[in-house]
């Protein structure tokens, strides 16, 4: 695997085509300009890579169009050395977003191809998220809880209550809710058993899955 001139060209129109689509926050940007989106995807769309668009991976999945990764990583609205909880790894390339920004992730995928794959793959790259798990993400990830920030990286029916509760007061919850289309939603927890709802537009998603385990 290269990461030549050609596609450093190409992640730097990725990023002013991102711009142009109204990502402001400068650490989002650096990160999507720092990572070699190729190394994430099956060779026969290589050449896709720096499109603003979402691909198939392995396991039935896709990995998220830049756009979504940059304008969900953008609400989380993380500071270096924050603790973030992402559920749905899949290609990891969120993950690896969410660790150039400077965050601690702990990260949770229910496909357990994908989750072998990705922990391999990331370590190789040399991303290492704290943990890295096989799991429901629906249940969130208590022992580690509460985070400063919580991203969902699949289309969710409902807000899974053990996440909200696994926020830090202040902390954000990030998830795109909704069955064939999904609103971007953010819960800002502003107390210990209050929290603030925004909704930013339609997004698609694949489906958040759950109880398989």
């Amino acid at each position: 695997m290269k990461d030549t001139f050609t596609h450093k060209g190409m992640r730097k129109r990725l990023v002013t085509t991102l711009q142009q689509k109204g990502i402001t926050n400068k650490a989002v940007l650096a990160a999507i300009n720092a990572i070699p989106r190729h190394f994430f995807m099956d060779s026969g769309f290589v050449d896709h890579a720096y499109v603003d668009k979402a691909f198939p991976i392995a396991a039935d999945q896709t990995i998220s169009q830049p756009y979504t990764v940059a304008r969900q990583s953008e609400l989380l609205e993380i500071e270096k050395g924050d603790k973030v909880l992402e559920i749905g790894t899949g290609s990891g390339y969120q993950t690896a977003v969410l660790l150039e920004m400077g965050a601690v992730v702990y990260t949770i995928e229910r496909q357990n191809e994908l989750f072998k794959k990705t922990k391999l793959f990331l370590s190789k790259l040399g991303y290492r998220p704290k943990r890295l798990i096989f799991g429901d993400g629906y249940k969130g990830l208590e022992e580690e809880a509460p985070f400063d920030g919580i991203i969902v990286t699949a289309g969710a029916p409902y807000v899974p209550k053990p996440l909200l509760a696994q926020l830090q007061v202040g902390g954000k919850l990030v998830i795109p809710v909704g069955e064939d289309v999904q609103i971007m939603t953010v819960f800002t927890r502003t107390a210990e058993t209050e929290f603030e709802k925004e909704e930013f537009g339609e997004f698609r998603f694949v489906p958040l899955l759950e109880d398989k385990n």
